[in-house]
């Protein structure tokens, strides 16, 4: 069994409470680590606070140089670095390697804007009292970060708070999911090889009250959360002065039009509403299809998910496995039974053994049920049609949520309206809510969060505006 130290203020410790890490599509254990206590958790916001002043004056061409030897070195081990992933979240091996290499490029891109942050000249004789002065702009780093990344994606979006703290200069600690800590432990061997200052990223798995020291005490002075709107907006209210920035899933809906390519628009919704079991904040979950075109869809769609192959997640072919847990699973089985009990047909699927669920297809359902209404977080899909678009896009809108959408259309009127109307952080055209890429910006509305991801948008986050004004 491998057992891995937990990385605080740039060393490697151990505590007293052990954390068994279980493969879900197995259930036995394969690998132990620790929780850090809150004597750990002190130490290492000590070493942040001395840390701070050292990345601060760190120059960019430094940073750049750290974030790509991580880079390298991340490429350097990618297949193991996916093995491991692969069996913390039972997350098929295809999507492990490829959100490994979506961590490299985030590091990549977050080397490359470490050499651009931000600065600006302002004309201040715009009024009378501003003539013969200037204005120069400077940003500095906020100070210290604190992170709390998910088990969906335990990696890239740890990344995504990692990367561009140092890219802004300002120390971390980010908190990884206790049931998927290995592949950030895993980060931190490479981190701690760097010429990064000692204390400028800790990892700490922690149990939810040392872990909520993150959120409320005052020396952290931004918190970057991805999780549930439950624990998020719960989160926003505790944590006092400090920024705050949350991502909190949604149940993202697809509308399909007459004038798009069905066969390119099946396939899509087939990877979208089923990779990683669903287990996606941006999950193709309610998909919206033309009433004249409903049929020929649904034939295709249903015929295509029959075919993903489910197996063990280090199995290169396999398409789909276990959720993360037993509870989760028997929490969705649930809500396909509710669904069916109140008038919802299963068009495939629909059945759990011990934490899989076969991938799910529901019609007839209504906004009330929970697999409408709620983020399932699941292999499941619901399908139904519309008569025009824009009935296509209150359903869309008609939601609690709004992280992104997709429309597969080839009007350009459509394109339009559905930017301009959908209640979303993302419109994606020709393709599923599913996609992103880590440069751009990434967040919701509503329930689903506040303030925007992608590197060059949490940096932004991550740094402070100070002017100096001077005469001429």
């Amino acid at each position: 069994m491998d057992i891995y130290q937990i990385y605080a203020g740039g060393k490697f410790v151990s505590s007293s409470n052990v954390l068994n890490v279980s493969n879900p599509f197995t259930g036995k254990v394969f690998a132990q680590t620790y929780l850090a206590d809150k004597f750990i958790l002190e130490e290492a916001i000590i070493k942040a606070e001395e840390a701070k002043h050292l990345m601060k004056e760190m120059p960019s061409f430094q940073r750049y140089s750290i974030l790509m030897e991580i880079a390298s070195a991340m490429k350097a081990d990618e297949h193991r670095l996916a093995n491991v992933l692969a069996q913390e979240a039972c997350k098929p091996y295809k999507y492990a390697l490829g959100e490994i290499a979506r961590a490299i490029q985030t590091f990549i891109v977050a080397a490359e804007e470490s050499k651009r942050l931000p600065a600006e000249y302002i004309s201040l004789d715009w009024t009378p009292a501003g003539a013969g002065k200037d204005g120069i702009v400077k940003y500095f780093p906020v100070g210290i970060v604190a992170g709390i990344a998910p088990f969906n994606f335990p990696i890239n979006l740890a990344v995504h708070k990692i990367a561009p703290a140092i890219a802004a200069g300002c120390p971390i600690i980010l908190k990884p999911a206790s049931s998927t800590p290995l592949s950030t432990l895993e980060l931190a061997k490479i981190i701690d090889k760097t010429t990064l200052p000692k204390g400028a990223v800790s990892i700490l798995p922690m149990d939810r009250i040392t872990g909520n020291i993150l959120v409320t005490d005052p020396r952290f002075k931004l918190l970057t959360f991805t999780g549930s709107p439950e624990i998020g907006w719960k989160m926003k209210n505790d944590a006092g002065k400090k920024k705050v920035v949350l991502e909190l899933g949604g149940n993202a809906g697809v509308i399909v039009t007459k004038s798009c390519d069905i066969d390119l628009a099946v396939a899509k919704c087939v990877v979208g509403g089923f990779a990683y079991s669903g287990q996606v904040c941006i999950h193709a979950q309610r998909i919206y299809v033309y009433k004249n075109i409903f049929n020929e869809f649904t034939e295709k769609y249903i015929a295509k998910v029959k075919l993903l192959k489910q197996g063990d997640p280090l199995d290169a072919d396999t398409d789909i496995s276990s959720m993360i847990d037993e509870a989760n699973a028997i929490r969705v089985e649930d809500w396909i039974n509710s669904a069916v009990k109140d008038g919802a047909k299963i068009l495939c699927g629909g059945k759990r053994t011990d934490a899989y669920v076969e991938p799910t297809v529901l019609t007839n359902t209504s906004k009330q049920m929970n697999v409408c209404a709620k983020e399932v977080f699941g292999p499941v899909v619901t399908l139904e049609s519309y008569t025009d678009f824009k009935e296509a896009i209150n359903f869309i809108n008609d939601s609690d949520y709004g992280l992104q959408a997709g429309v597969f259309t080839n009007q350009a009127d459509e394109i339009d309206i559905a930017f301009n109307q959908l209640e979303v952080g993302g419109v994606i055209i020709n393709d599923v809510p599913t996609f992103r890429v880590d440069h751009m910006p990434y967040g919701g509305i509503k329930e689903s969060g506040l303030g925007r991801e992608g590197i060059k948008y949490a940096i932004m986050d991550m740094m402070e505006a100070k002017i100096l004004v001077k005469s001429r």
